[in-house]
């Protein structure tokens, strides 16, 4: 049975209780949430074909200096980048190295802030130069499917109905759900509870009360769902080699829906 907890009288740590956080965690979040989709705003125009994975996370960096924030993944047990760029069907973690991105391909660039102890947390997929009608469709598939998820986030509901709803709406897209990650509670932590599976039953899970705040950031595969970690330790790929994408928001449940911290005009399904 998972417990709750108010936010202000949690330690410093992953206690498997789901944290409530009050109006100043929300405005926390908003601002850290808001930074992390400035950043890849800035990196809409700038992803081209002939851009290294390691110039993007150069820039990254760079962002954060700017705005005086910490880049959480920067040591974050042992990794030494401040983002994660996963190419083509890397599903999630990769690492930035100097390999230039080519016309065609999709990358996914995952970046998280911190600002006076709050994590802003998102992700979201690049078309690099002109991509195949396969890799679109996945693209869109997949940015719709985080917006079902989000959409799902009320009082009363459960993270399962977050999971089903996606699920459904993928596999009803002949595409597949990546079960090995999840999305988690974030806030004054990186990754807290609750987790957030992308799959599952309605009316399973943690029931869902005003105060959470976690992400959402399905990863869905063109192939099939199976993924092996390289030897880096880090990295994921696809078994079959499919192209795999992902996105992801910070949200936070309200009195009557959800508000969404990392919000950007460029993550809009049309």
């Amino acid at each position: 049975m998972i417990e709750f907890i108010d936010a202000d009288a949690a330690p410093a740590r992953n206690t498997g209780q789901v944290r409530l956080y009050g109006p100043e965690g929300f405005a926390g979040m908003r601002a850290a949430g808001g930074l992390a989709a400035a950043c890849l705003d800035e990196l809409e125009d700038m992803i081209v074909p002939g851009i290294t994975t390691q110039e993007i996370d150069d820039h990254v960096l760079q962002f954060a200096e700017r705005h005086n924030v910490v880049p959480a993944t920067l040591f974050y047990r042992g990794y030494r980048k401040a983002s994660c760029t996963s190419v083509n069907h890397v599903v999630c973690h990769g690492i930035p190295a100097h390999k230039a991105l080519k016309d065609g391909d999709i990358v996914n660039v995952d970046v998280t802030y911190i600002l006076d102890g709050w994590h802003g947390d998102s992700s979201r997929m690049y078309r690099v130069g002109e991509v195949r009608r396969a890799a679109d469709r996945l693209l869109n598939v997949t940015l719709k499917a985080l917006e079902i998820g989000v959409a799902q986030v009320k009082p009363g509901n459960t993270t399962g109905d977050i999971g089903a709803a996606i699920q459904t709406y993928v596999e009803g897209e002949r595409c597949s759900v990546v079960r090995e990650f999840c999305g988690h509670g974030v806030g004054l932590l990186f990754h807290d509870m609750p987790n957030i599976l992308h799959y599952g039953r309605p009316g399973d899970g943690v029931r869902l009360q005003p105060g959470m705040i976690f992400t959402i950031e399905p990863m869905v595969n063109i192939g099939r769902p199976h993924v092996k970690v390289l030897s880096d330790g880090w990295t994921a790929v696809t078994r079959d080699r499919s192209l795999s994408a992902q996105y992801e928001h910070s949200v936070g449940v309200t009195e009557d829906g959800c508000e969404i911290f990392t919000a950007s005009p460029y993550m809009v399904s049309r």
